[in-house]
């Protein structure tokens, strides 16, 4: 619905919905209210305006609109007030906002993405109660007929004609746009061959009554409108779930990859399985409605950022990740068009997906305020050791050095060595490997320092109090990775970022989430550090089958947290049982799901587990006689204790 042709036809069906041949009604009566338009003082609800877009469509293409025009044709029917309704935020609308005209927000346009079957993708958009919910629903209006048939056909069928009038007129708002005679324009047009007339009975009587169309690209279904019986608001609200769910399995069936549920609120079309969101303005130009200051439109890069990377621009491709494209004809690809949807480049908008990584991991405890940040404050890479390198690249100059705190993850100082950065070590302080040393840290006046809290390969949370102090007072880059955070009684850092510019947080789902082999990592920081780090960033690197895994596993996080409880329990036990052991020495204080056990022996003891077939992390180098041993089952443990007994 993004052609010219298109937006021409339905405005035609527009002008016979008015019955005036004319694009020219009030917002009343097209059911296009807002608030800030509707004052008295500002704008009359009932006063004649020239409608420029397509209110009963899924969007108005601004792209597809002359603005010039529009003007023009207020003029010579002497109307004050034009009003462009539901415009996509990612078009350009600068004409507009150069005309006068004024953005009110609008609500979202909500697509539901089907990659595979329905049940399976709702189940990991939704959760398993609110689809048991949705598969109810339809179930319970088994009844009702499902009939479809082109738009072509209608006159053959008057009494369809008419019930489909008459359900719409009882909706009232934009449903009152869809007349008789609007209908017969649609039927009588250039859409009528990808349009389907949809109508649900109950024995003889039509419940339901809506329009179909199919996009030009092949690829998706528009609901372009629905109209109900006007029963009590919960039967109506069931009927309407129960149809939606099998548009789902109609589409899947006839091999579509998606469907259009067209504006509305983004949180009740979120409840319906819809997983990308373009968010919408009207746009109205009118007496004493005056315009706004322009705001930037994009992220200011972080003054971090290297001078080459200040100097590009996100990569091509990345930096149109906000607009869409799956109502689009994409032929500016190169690849295979005969093997199926992997042959085209995964999904660039991962707004809706950092959306809810953030409300979820905001749940957690020692996470309160996460959920508040906005998408724009999340990266997701290819596992957070991927985020390593992207931010050095991006924030770090040659002869800018960086710091690292061993004994810690060593792939911070071997990727600063790879890139030529000089690394400097603040060796960890105390008998738990759990102190800062900050004031040898600031003294090196590092360009970027790495914290890995809980540290691997210790285990042990740092001291809180120094973090935030060397936060504050740091003049370089503060990166703290909380790979392991989840297993931890403390709190994440992660919230902290929207006071602190120099702050950048790394998680993984590779841990606790148990989605290793997807490879999702996610920086978290101010969006100018985000967009710094994008501009170095291959795009493409986040495939779709590994948000397809995340968004599963996000909204099965019960079941991740009980794995999280299950692996505490047996860390606990584990660290009781090796201390009591005669072949170990120690037992750290762990919180994460690993303990690093000093042995007597050791090299006897690296000799034994390898002869029995069990693989540990030697980390002897890093802190003496010593090796980092991962949670598993009981049974995994107890063949470790029983492999150390043997030990001579």
């Amino acid at each position: 619905m993004r052609r010219e042709s298109d937006v021409t036809e339905l405005r035609r069906v527009l002008c016979a919905a008015l019955e005036s041949g004319r694009p020219v009604g009030t917002p009343g009566r097209l059911g296009l209210h807002h608030e800030r338009f509707t004052r008295a003082e500002v704008s009359d609800p009932q006063r004649p305006t020239l409608i420029g877009g397509v209110p009963q469509g899924p969007s108005s293409p601004v792209g597809l609109l002359a603005v010039d025009e529009l003007l023009r044709q207020a003029e010579k029917l002497g109307l004050e007030q034009i009003l462009v309704p539901y415009v996509r935020r990612t078009d350009d609308t600068g004409p507009l906002r150069a005309a006068g005209f004024v953005a009110a927000a609008a609500g979202s346009e909500g697509l539901v993405r089907l990659p595979g079957e329905v049940a399976d993708v709702l189940r990991g958009r939704v959760g398993e109660q609110r689809l048991g919910e949705l598969r109810a629903r339809h179930d319970e209006h088994r009844e009702l007929s499902w009939e479809l048939s082109r738009l072509g056909d209608l006159p053959r069928q008057p009494a369809v004609r008419e019930a489909f009038a008459a359900l719409h007129q009882q909706e009232g708002g934009r449903g009152a746009l869809w007349s008789a005679e609007a209908l017969d324009a649609l039927a009588q047009g250039t859409l009528a061959d990808r349009t389907d007339l949809l109508v649900r009975r109950r024995g003889c009587d039509v419940v339901q009554a809506g329009l179909l169309i199919r996009s030009h690209n092949g690829r998706g279904i528009y609901s372009l409108t629905q109209a109900l019986a006007p029963d009590a608001p919960a039967v109506r609200q069931a009927l309407y779930e129960a149809s939606l769910y099998e548009l789902y399995l109609h589409a899947r069936r006839t091999g579509l990859e998606w469907v259009h549920l067209g504006p509305g609120d983004a949180e009740r079309t979120r409840a319906l399985g819809a997983d990308q969101f373009v968010p919408l303005d009207h746009w109205l130009l009118a007496p004493g409605v005056d315009a706004e200051p322009e705001k930037p439109t994009e992220i200011e890069v972080s003054a971090f950022a290297t001078e080459p990377v200040a100097a590009v621009p996100v990569p091509g491709p990345a930096r149109f990740r906000g607009r869409p494209k799956f109502d689009l004809l994409d032929l500016s690809g190169n690849t295979n068009p005969f093997l199926g949807a992997d042959g085209r480049y995964p999904e660039l908008d991962t707004a809706e997906l950092a959306r809810t990584y953030l409300t979820t991991v905001g749940r957690l405890p020692g996470h309160e305020g996460l959920g508040k940040l906005g998408a724009e404050c999340a990266l997701f890479t290819s596992g957070a050791v991927d985020a390593v390198m992207l931010l050095l690249a991006a924030l770090a100059s040659p002869g800018e050095a960086v710091c690292v705190t061993p004994p810690t993850f060593e792939l911070y100082a071997h990727f600063a060595r790879v890139l030529r950065l000089p690394v400097v070590e603040a060796p960890l302080l105390g008998d738990d490997l759990a102190r800062l040393d900050v004031e040898r840290i600031l003294a090196a006046d590092p360009r970027v320092t790495f914290l890995c809290d809980p540290n691997n390969p210790v285990g042990t949370r740092l001291d809180p109090e120094q973090v935030l102090e060397l936060v504050t007072r740091s003049r370089g880059l503060v990166v703290i990775d909380e790979a392991y955070v989840e297993f931890s009684a403390g709190h994440s850092y992660a919230p902290l970022i929207a006071r602190h510019d120099n702050l950048m947080v790394l998680r993984t789902l590779s841990k606790a989430w148990g989605l290793a082999g997807a490879r999702c990592g996610v920086a978290l920081a101010q969006p100018g550090l985000v967009d710094a780090l994008r501009r170095v960033q291959v795009p493409f690197g986040f495939t779709n089958a590994s948000q397809w895994a995340v968004r599963d596993r996000l909204t099965d996080s019960a079941r991740v947290l009980d794995s999280v409880r299950r692996i505490l329990s047996e860390r606990d036990r584990m660290a009781r049982a090796l201390a009591q052991h005669p072949a170990v020495e120690r037992v750290f204080p762990s919180e994460a799901n690993f303990l690093l056990v000093r042995t007597h022996k050791h090299e006897r003891v690296m000799e034994q587990l390898r002869g029995a077939g069990i693989m540990v992390a030697d980390t002897a180098r890093l802190v003496p006689d010593t090796c980092r041993v991962s949670i598993a089952d009981e049974r995994a443990g107890d063949t470790l204790l029983d492999a150390l007994s043997r030990v001579r």
